[in-house]
């Protein structure tokens, strides 16, 4: 079967589950909802679809529950996809959407901003509807400023060396934990905001929220797909790949950069989620193979998945429990089975 076949295959039925984990996942809550009249009320909400649906299941759906399900979902996507691109890009397994300091750099401004309110940027505005809080427009631009630093920081005589990034990356965000924990010290009675926040949470979000992180996936995902096929040809090592016709630097800069641009676009509306992007590229992989051409939409889809699903567990049990917490808990156990079996194996 054709690549391009396989993963229209596979991107196809990952979406169909990730509609499927939307609409059981909306009918979790303090009032249980009808599988069927959820699916409606989704589609209702939909330009150009109508279907009878009564005001008070459109009200729980449209307007409480589902703002917070798609921003699972697009975050998930996010993160599976930046997860995917990362370990193809360090050729390493443990690599992740965070690993040159884009959780790190977010949580700097994030905090900032709580520790001390005085310092947060204008909220972003569009057609009269804030569509950033001032926060999350300080983690997005110090998450940004934080990757673009580790870049010219490894970058050498216009190379730059995938070990020398790692290692920079390390350097930093354990400069920026200091940071961080010197703000959380000075935070006063808003001690407990910064951590929540750092825990990884989608509580109270807004189809504002979606939107930002929506737009930027939007952008970004294409681009990442387009360069699978040079994703592909990397893993080869940098010198064949140069040899086979790849702008090595190039790939790496804007692989890097788009990478970093949709996971900061996650994390200042979520907050720090782990193990999203390290176990889910695991997970498909093992499942679909290596080719990222089939990898990196697949990864994506079921991070979305994933994500919708670890909220609703974390919702479900406490209403004010981070996803982050979730994830942790599922994920460092199954990434240890997957060591245990040797099936985290080298790119």
């Amino acid at each position: 079967m054709r690549t391009g076949t396989r993963a229209t295959l596979w991107s196809a039925g990952l979406a169909a589950i990730l509609f499927a984990a939307v609409v059981g996942c909306t009918t979790v809550g303090a009032v249980s909802l009808d599988p069927v009249g959820v699916a409606k009320a989704i589609l209702d909400a939909l330009p150009g679809l109508s279907f009878d649906v009564e005001s008070t299941t459109r009200t729980i759906v449209v307007d409480l529950r589902l703002p917070r399900i798609l921003l699972a979902a697009v975050v998930g996507f996010a993160l599976g996809a930046a997860g995917t691109v990362m370990q193809g890009f360090f050729r390493n397994p443990m690599a992740d959407p965070s690993i040159i300091g884009v959780s790190t750099g977010a949580a700097v401004g994030a905090v900032a901003v709580i520790a001390v309110p005085a310092v947060a940027p204008p909220a972003l505005v569009l057609l009269g509807f804030e569509v950033a809080s001032g926060l999350q427009i300080a983690a997005f631009a110090t998450a940004l400023v934080t990757a673009f630093g580790v870049y010219l920081i490894a970058s050498d005589g216009g190379r730059t060396p995938v070990a020398t990034l790692l290692l920079a990356g390390v350097a930093v965000q354990t400069f920026l934990g200091a940071v961080i924990s010197y703000l959380m010290i000075n935070a006063g009675r808003s001690l407990e905001r910064a951590v929540y926040w750092m825990m990884g949470h989608l509580h109270a979000s807004t189809y504002h929220d979606v939107i930002f992180a929506g737009l930027t996936v939007a952008v970004g995902f294409p681009i990442l797909l387009a360069f699978a096929s040079d994703l592909n040809v990397l893993l080869l090592g940098e010198e064949d790949a140069h040899h086979l016709g790849v702008s090595v630097e190039r790939t790496k800069g804007i692989l890097l950069a788009v990478s970093t641009l949709v996971t900061a676009a996650a994390v200042a509306v979520s907050g720090v989620i782990g193990f999203v992007g390290l176990i889910v590229p695991h997970m498909m992989r093992l499942v679909v193979g290596p080719d990222h051409r089939i990898l990196l939409p697949t990864s994506a889809l079921a991070g979305a998945s994933f994500l919708v699903l670890t909220d609703t567990l974390a919702r479900a049990r406490v209403e004010q429990m981070p996803v982050g917490i979730v994830t942790a808990a599922l994920g460092a156990p199954f990434f240890l089975f997957l060591l245990r079996r040797r099936e985290v194996t080298e790119l």
